[in-house]
């Protein structure tokens, strides 16, 4: 086990030996399985035994308590609210070869390219005039000439662009790992969360799907959330590209991980991915997943992970079918992307066979907004938190004793009105009101009188209003 040369940080180890012993020893029966949903509706999360246990359960009775546990632990600190992003790949550059991705490097099937910063503004005025307010950079993991300069400037372009009364507010980044003194420079460039997956904690699977590249190295990529913590970035989103290797063992595996960055910096990662493996161009792996999880068990995932770390977000991507996203919305996902392209250009070009892997739900961000309201769920498209600083520990004094939906609700509440009001077709207009009106019924009445009034200011024209 090496240490990182950037300062010293030490390698961050999964132990899987005891996952395997956890593994092997959790036969919960009905009693203990309800015995811990029980101790999970409490808000305070479940250790690995109890994810053993829960990841066991069969019984179709057990397995709806465990469901309706999920949806209760989610409401109550999420409430009826999903955050809304969009993906912005600026290149599909790579010198790694991971066997699963469209990315990987001899993949000929591909062309290559990474968008000038004109591109990128280009692509940024189409995402904003969809309506939305946040993206999630993402890069191939190289850069063209520039280096890594070429994100920061990319970042500063997307920033920079405006297309009639819309902005983006918020970018969070998926991108390479980098080391301390770059993690600074991405702070300085005003990023949200920084977002990486480890794909699998497994360490002989890791090797024999990464097959060169710097992506190679286990332990440069597992301790990549340390230097960004200790560079200052206090928000970031680690995930599992499930399908790869066992997923029980994977949970297990980002516990032990969450449990380090809480054990080290006080808190753990503000979102969590739950990506499962997809087609991918030029890829027999991606087509054929070497621990294959079926629909169940991916939704025994999300409702597990959402009663083990209650207060962080559950991410979805369109790699799901609508069905699907559906589903899980009541299991534990609280952000979504939505109007999706996997590949540098795609907003304009709508290329969707050179994406990065096949997208499951192909629906414009109009009827996924449409979708989710009818489903009762308001849509929030807010970045108040990050520009007031809570983020990292601020932000989970807020979350554990349900402060935070003082301010989420009703940012939810005026983003949606503005969405509605600049981007929302006639149809949503006229669906929508008695959805947020049961929405504001069920605040606070703190959080209700806030939302009331920032509401009243976007219907009278002010915009980007959030406490």
């Amino acid at each position: 086990m090496k240490n990182d040369s950037n300062k010293g940080t030490p390698a961050m180890n999964i132990d899987e030996g005891k996952i395997a012993e956890s593994l092997s020893a959790a036969k919960g029966d009905a009693v203990q399985v309800r015995e811990i949903l029980a101790r999970a509706l409490e808000l305070k999360g479940i250790d690995a035994r109890d994810v053993s246990v829960l990841a066991g359960v069969s019984d179709p009775e057990l397995l709806h308590e465990l469901f309706m546990a999920a949806k209760k632990v989610k409401e109550s600190i999420y409430g009826r609210r999903l955050v809304i992003f969009a993906p912005l790949y600026i290149s599909n550059l790579c010198d790694n070869e991971c066997l699963y991705c469209a990315f990987r490097s001899r993949n000929t099937s591909i062309s290559r390219k990474a968008l000038t910063q004109e591109e990128i503004r280009r692509e940024v005025e189409i995402i904003i005039d969809q309506g939305h307010k946040r993206v999630l950079l993402v890069a191939g993991e190289s850069y063209p000439r520039e280096g890594f300069d070429y994100i920061l400037k990319s970042l500063a372009a997307v920033y920079d662009t405006r297309s009639g009364a819309g902005e983006i507010r918020r970018v969070n980044v998926n991108i390479a790992p980098l080391d301390i003194d770059q993690f600074r420079e991405l702070k300085n460039a005003k990023i949200g969360t920084y977002q990486l997956f480890q794909e699998t904690y497994h360490r002989e699977t890791y090797a024999r799907m990464h097959v060169s590249g710097k992506k190679r190295d286990f332990d440069w990529r597992i301790t990549a959330m340390d230097r960004a913590m200790e560079a200052g970035i206090d928000d970031v989103g680690i995930g599992v590209l499930f399908g790869l290797y066992d997923w029980r063992f994977e949970i297990q595996a980002l516990m032990q991980h969450i449990g380090h960055l809480e054990k080290k910096f006080g808190t753990g990662p503000h979102t969590i991915s739950v990506p499962r493996l997809e087609p991918a161009g030029g890829s027999d792996i991606a087509g054929h997943p070497p621990a294959a999880v079926s629909d169940m068990n991916f939704r025994k995932i999300t409702a597990i992970l959402r009663l083990a770390v209650p207060y962080t977000g559950i991410i979805m991507s369109t790699r799901e079918t609508p069905e699907m996203r559906r589903e899980t919305f009541a299991l534990g996902v609280s952000q979504i992307s939505a109007g999706s392209r996997t590949n540098p250009g795609g907003y304009g070009e709508n290329d969707e066979d050179s994406g990065q892997f096949s997208l499951g739900d192909h629906r414009s961000l109009d009827e996924v907004i449409r979708d989710v309201v009818s489903l009762g769920y308001i849509p929030s498209f807010c970045t108040g938190c990050y520009r007031l600083g809570r983020t990292g520990r601020d932000f989970m004094d807020l979350a554990k004793p349900g402060e935070i939906r003082h301010h989420c609700d009703p940012n939810a509440a005026a983003t949606f009105m503005e969405y509605m009001m600049d981007y929302g077709s006639a149809e949503l207009k006229k669906m929508a009101m008695p959805v947020l009106d049961a929405f504001m019924q069920g605040m606070d009445p703190l959080g209700a009188e806030r939302a009331k009034a920032m509401m009243k200011k976007v219907l009278e024209g002010k915009r980007d209003v959030f406490c």
